[in-house]
Formats: C-alpha cells, sequence, structure tokens
C-alpha cells in the first residue's frame, strides 16, 4: 500500500512540473521578437549642426513628418506655415502624415529673407501661402541618392532636383543643406531658400519620336503604293475544247 501511495505522488508531481513548465515555455514562444532597423544618417554640409540641435535624430523616424518637423528648432517658421499657426486659416499637416512625401523645409534665416511684404501676404492670404507650402512637397520617400530628377509637386507645378549625396540643389539655385532626414512617412530635405512656384520649371513634354517615326513610315509607305505601277496580269491560255466523240 505504502509503494502505491508513493508511486501516485510521484506521478503527481510529475505531471504538476510538466504543468508549470507548459505556460512558461508558451509564453516564452509568444513573445514578438521586435527587428531593428537601422535609420541612414542625413547628408548635407549642415547635418552636423541638425545634430547636435537634435541629438535624439534618429528617433524621428517613428514620428509622422508633422511632428519630426516640429522637432526641429532649425525649421520652426516652415512647421508654423503648415500648421495653421503663421495663417490660422492653413494647416495641411493632416495631409503630410498621409504620406509618403519628399518635404523640403527652408530654414527659419530662409524665411526672414522674404521680403516683409510677401510675409505679410502669407500671414493674410491662405490661398498664398497653400499654394507655397504644397510647392514645398511631393510624393515619393526618396533618399539622397534617389531624389534627382523632375518631379510634380502637391502645388501642381513641378520642381527640379539635381545632384545626389551630400550635394544637393533645387531648381538650381536652391542648396539643400541637411536631406534626408528619416520620418515614419517621409524624407525630410531643410534647405537655404524658400522655393517659389512662380520660378517653377517648365514640365518635360512627353517624347513622340516613336509616333513620328511610325507615321513618316506609314505616309511613305501609303505615296509608294499609289505612285507605283500596278503589276499586269496576262490573260490565261484558253482551255482546248473537248474532242469530239469518235464515231
Amino acid at each position: 500500500m505504502k509503494t502505491r501511495t508513493s508511486k501516485a505522488v510521484g506521478a503527481a508531481l510529475g505531471v504538476a512540473a510538466i504543468a508549470l513548465s507548459v505556460p512558461l515555455a508558451v509564453n516564452a514562444s509568444a513573445e514578438p521578437s521586435t527587428p531593428t532597423v537601422e535609420v541612414p544618417d542625413p547628408q548635407g554640409p549642415d547635418c552636423g549642426p541638425f545634430k547636435e540641435a537634435v541629438p535624439e535624430w534618429k528617433g524621428l523616424a517613428n514620428l509622422p513628418v508633422s511632428t519630426a518637423l516640429a522637432s526641429i528648432p532649425e525649421i520652426s517658421t516652415f512647421t508654423s506655415a503648415i500648421s495653421g499657426q503663421l495663417n490660422p486659416a492653413v494647416n495641411i499637416t493632416g495631409v503630410l502624415d498621409n504620406g509618403p512625401y519628399v518635404v523640403f523645409a527652408p530654414t527659419n534665416e530662409a524665411f526672414a529673407a522674404l521680403p516683409p511684404e510677401q510675409l505679410e501676404i502669407l500671414r493674410t492670404d491662405p490661398a498664398a501661402l497653400t499654394t507655397l507650402v504644397y510647392y514645398h512637397a511631393f510624393l515619393g520617400l526618396l533618399g539622397p541618392d534617389d531624389v534627382k530628377g523632375q518631379r510634380p509637386t502637391q502645388e501642381g507645378t513641378e520642381v527640379e532636383v539635381t545632384g545626389s549625396g551630400g550635394d544637393i540643389q533645387v531648381n538650381a539655385t536652391t542648396k539643400v543643406v541637411c536631406g534626408g532626414i528619416t520620418a515614419q512617412n517621409a524624407k525630410v530635405y531643410i534647405i537655404d531658400q524658400v522655393l517659389n512656384p512662380a520660378e517653377a520649371p517648365a514640365p518635360i513634354a512627353p517624347t513622340s519620336t516613336s509616333t513620328t517615326e511610325t507615321t513618316t513610315t506609314g505616309s511613305a509607305e501609303a505615296s509608294t503604293s499609289a505612285t507605283a505601277p500596278a503589276e499586269t496580269t496576262e490573260p490565261a491560255a484558253p482551255s482546248p475544247a473537248a474532242e469530239a466523240p469518235a464515231g
């Protein structure tokens, strides 16, 4: 009897040990692993001061672009222009946060260099400010090595980006001082001038070389067919008459 009791106790302890270990194993396997995504370094001559002003700049990659822009002191005027602070009737943060966008953000010095009357227009004319801020963004998520090209902005006209890496220009005269700053849904390029939609490059016309060649070739073939003499066909020889039956 004692032996049976000992065996029963031992079996019960074994089952309890298994029961305790199973939840631990399940819990351990259920914990998701969080992959580490490397945030690329921004590029440009003034990225050093940017990193000093925003020591946690890599954390901007986890923020919507409007919040990321508001975290950069050097572009606070631009932030006020897109968020209803400069003109209460203009707030496009909701649009930008639904990116992906490339955003060109002029420095505070760039806005300060505008004529006072132009700044006053931006403060009082919602249409003028809306046009201006939308000209500083286009759809895409392009880093410094891929952003070059001529692209339509959210305002409707185009910008031309040349160069790559740490040497990028916009519309030939505006320089990127620090570009490729990663936000959650955007790439931010800090620029040294306020872009002017009135100075937008002309749209690139689509090439029609293949269509022209096809039309020219078709016309030439039609002309050749019209002028070439028609081929004459010799009449077929008459079939011999049937032989009369012998009789």
